[in-house]
């Protein structure tokens, strides 16, 4: 699994309730407005991160997400970058959990990690049954 250095982030969000899953939305929402990315990817980090959330808390019932500001590459790129972690029972398969319409809970669409990868310029997941799961996404804001 991937080491994460905490100091490494702007944010660091530790999810264990509920009510978390709201909070590391609106931190992600605030972030993103700070660095002028656009209504509409503001929305799509928003969410990302709401389910990234959601999952650690349904499944996990434990974890953390980290957020942080990327620059570099082509034109100065400034990009948004969360990776969420947790010491799970992990994902048996995850082709099948990423896939779309798969799910492991009665009260989900299955759509968590589908639609996350969907809304994100980059997503990466590892997974270990018994030992937990991390993803990786990144947004990069668009120059209009």
């Amino acid at each position: 699994m991937i080491e994460v250095n905490p100091q490494d982030y702007d944010i660091v969000l530790k999810i264990k309730d509920e009510s978390d899953i709201a909070v590391s939305r609106q931190m992600a929402k605030n972030f993103a407005q700070k660095m002028d990315f656009s209504l509409a990817d503001v929305t799509k980090i928003a969410t990302a991160v709401s389910e990234l959330a959601r999952n650690i808390y349904r499944y996990a019932k434990e974890g953390y997400i980290y957020i942080r500001k990327k620059e570099g590459g082509s034109e100065k790129a400034l990009a948004i970058e969360i990776l969420a972690c947790d010491r799970g029972p992990g994902i048996e398969n995850v082709e099948l959990a990423i896939s779309g319409g798969y799910t492991t809970s009665e009260r989900s669409l299955g759509l968590g990690l589908a639609g996350i990868r969907r809304l994100m310029d980059s997503f990466h997941i590892e997974s270990e049954v018994g030992k937990g799961t991390v993803v990786i996404v990144e947004k990069r804001r668009r120059v209009f």
